[in-house]
C-alpha cells in the first residue's frame, strides 16, 4: 500500500511512502524486542541524555521542518514550527524522570526488603495526529524510552516527513535504531498486529473512530492503551472577567492552525452583561486574519489540512445558518470552496446544532450568552467529549468550584489551548482514557513490579 501526502497548499502529491508488509511489520516488532532489553538494561541517567540530545537534534533542524510542516498540513511558517513546545514536554519529562521512576521501597530491615519498582512494558505503539505532529508524538516518546521501552511510531498519512525526521534525529546522537523505530503501516497491519499483542502499550491520538477501532483490535489482549480522541472544548466567560484578555485568547484558541487544535475552543458561554462586547471584539480580531499560502510569512491563517475536513465546516456551518444562527464573518476573497476556509463566529447558536455538538475541528465557534454559572455548567457538560474547558474570571475560588463541577480532563482559569507538561494530559468521556506527561504519563508507561524478599528462613 502506498501512503499519499496531498498538500493542502495546492493540491499536489508531497510525499509517498510504502507501507511495511505483514512480514516486514512483524520482523519489525521482533528486532524493537530484543533491541528494547539493551536498552532497558542503560542506566536511567544514560537514558536521559541520549533522548534530550535527541530532542535537541530535532530543534537543529527546525529551518528545514518548517516549511515541511507548512507544505504537509498547511500551518504558516510565520509561527516557526513547534519546536518549543516539543522541547518544553521532553525537557520537562526528563527533568522529574529520576523521581518519578523511583523505587518505592516499604522495608529494607533485617528481616525483609519490600519494594515496588516501575518496570517498561517492552515495546511502546504510538500512533500520532497531523494537527500538531511533533508535539503530540513527543508527549509518548520521549518518556516511553526514558522509562526503558522501545518505541515503534506511526505517524498520519498526512504528515509522513514527521517520523522520518525524529527518527534521523535520535538515531544521529546514539539511540538504537531498532529501540526507536519509525514505521508506515496500513491499518489492517496496525490492527492485526495489536491483536497479536505485538505491544505492551499502545497510545493513540486521533478520532474517534479510530479510537474504537483500536480497542476493538485489542480486545481480548489486555493491552495497556491511551487514547485521546474527539474534543469539543468550551469557554466560559464571566462578568468579572477581562473581557480584552478573553477574547484575544479565546478566539486565539478557536482559530489558531485554522482551529485544528486538540484542546482547540469550539464553543464560548458569555455572560448576558459582556455577551456583545465579547461578539464585537471576537468578530474584529477574526476580520483581521490573513487567510492565504502558509508559505507566505504574512500569512495568519492557512489552509485546512486536507479539502473533506474544509467541507465538513462549511456543512456545520450550512446547517446552523439555515436553523438560525447569525454567521458574522463574510466571505474571505482567498476562500476558494476546498482547503481554504473562511473563518466563522455565529451567534444564535444552540445545541440542537451539529456545530455545537460534534466536533468542528477547524476555524469556527459559537457563542452563547448566559445568565448563571449553573446555566453555564449545565451546557458546558453538554457534551459528548471532555478534553479541556477554560473559565474567565478574577475569583480563583469561584472557578475552582466551577471546575470541579465540569466533566472534562483539564481546566484553564484565564488561559486556553495549552499543554502543561506537569499536569496529567488526559480526557474523559468520549474524548477517551489514559494520562500522558507528568508522573501519571510515566506510571502509564510502566508497569508496577512488586518484590517482597524474606531474608530470614530460621
Amino acid at each position: 500500500m502506498t501512503i499519499t501526502c496531498i498538500s493542502p497548499i495546492d493540491g499536489s502529491i508531497y510525499a509517498t511512502r510504502e507501507t511495511l508488509s505483514r512480514s516486514e511489520a512483524d520482523a519489525a516488532v521482533a528486532r524493537a524486542k530484543v533491541a528494547q532489553v539493551a536498552w532497558a538494561a542503560r542506566p536511567l541517567a544514560e537514558r536521559i541524555k541520549l533522548v534530550q540530545a535527541g530532542v535537541a537534534a530535532v530543534g537543529a533542524m527546525n529551518d528545514d521542518i518548517v516549511p515541511e510542516i507548512a507544505h504537509q498540513m498547511g500551518r504558516p511558517v510565520r509561527y516557526g514550527g513547534e519546536f518549543g513546545g516539543f522541547n518544553e514536554r521532553a525537557s520537562y519529562m526528563a527533568e522529574i524522570a529520576q523521581d518519578a521512576l523511583a523505587d518505592i521501597e516499604i522495608e529494607d530491615s533485617d528481616a525483609f526488603r519490600r519494594v515496588i519498582k516501575r518496570v517498561p512494558h517492552s515495546v511502546v505503539l504510538v500512533v500520532a495526529p497531523w494537527n500538531y505532529p511533533y508535539m503530540t508524538a513527543i508527549n509518548t516518546v520521549a518518556p516511553a524510552l526514558i522509562a526503558g521501552n522501545a518505541v515503534m511510531l506511526k505517524h498520519a498519512s498526512q504528515t509522513p516527513l514527521v517520523g522520518e525526521r525524529m527518527a534521523q534525529a535520535f538515531h544521529s546522537v546514539g539511540i538504537p535504531e531498532d529501540a526507536f523505530q519509525n514505521v508506515f503501516l496500513d491499518h489492517a497491519s496496525t490492527s492485526a498486529l495489536i491483536a497479536d499483542r505485538a505491544f505492551g502499550f499502545v497510545n493513540f491520538t486521533g478520532s474517534l473512530g479510530g479510537g474504537k477501532a483500536m480497542e476493538a483490535a485489542a480486545a481480548g489482549t489486555f493491552t495497556g492503551m491511551g487514547l485521546e480522541l474527539g474534543g469539543k472544548d468550551p469557554g466560559y466567560v464571566m462578568e468579572d472577567a477581562n473581557v480584552d484578555a478573553a477574547v484575544d485568547t479565546l478566539i486565539d484558541g478557536a482559530m489558531f492552525n485554522s482551529g485544528q487544535c486538540c484542546c482547540g475552543i469550539e464553543r464560548i458561554y458569555v455572560h448576558e452583561s459582556l455577551f456583545d462586547a465579547f461578539v464585537q471584539k471576537a468578530v474584529a480580531i477574526v476580520n483581521g486574519y490573513k487567510l492565504g499560502n502558509p508559505l507566505d510569512p504574512e500569512t495568519t491563517l492557512g489552509p485546512m489540512a486536507h479539502v473533506r475536513f474544509a467541507n465538513e465546516v462549511r456543512s456545520q456551518i450550512t446547517e446552523a445558518v439555515a436553523d438560525g444562527a447569525t454567521a458574522h464573518i463574510d466571505t474571505f476573497a482567498e476562500d476558494d470552496g476546498g482547503a481554504y476556509l473562511t473563518p466563522q463566529i455565529l451567534t444564535n447558536v444552540t445545541h440542537d446544532m451539529r456545530v455545537m455538538r460534534e466536533e468542528s475541528f477547524g476555524p469556527v465557534v459559537g457563542i452563547m450568552p448566559v445568565k448563571t454559572d449553573a446555566e453555564a455548567i449545565a451546557l458546558m457538560n453538554d457534551s459528548d467529549f471532555g478534553l479541556t474547558a477554560s473559565l474567565w474570571t478574577e475569583d480563583t475560588a469561584r472557578a475552582e468550584a466551577i471546575a470541579d463541577q465540569i466533566e472534562t480532563g483539564t481546566v484553564f482559569m484565564n488561559r486556553a489551548d495549552y499543554l502543561d507538561p506537569g499536569l496529567c494530559w488526559t480526557g474523559c468521556k468520549q474524548t477517551g482514557r489514559g494520562g500522558g506527561l507528568s508522573v501519571i504519563g510515566y506510571h502509564n508507561l510502566t508497569r508496577p513490579k512488586s518484590y517482597h524478599m524474606k531474608k530470614v528462613t530460621k
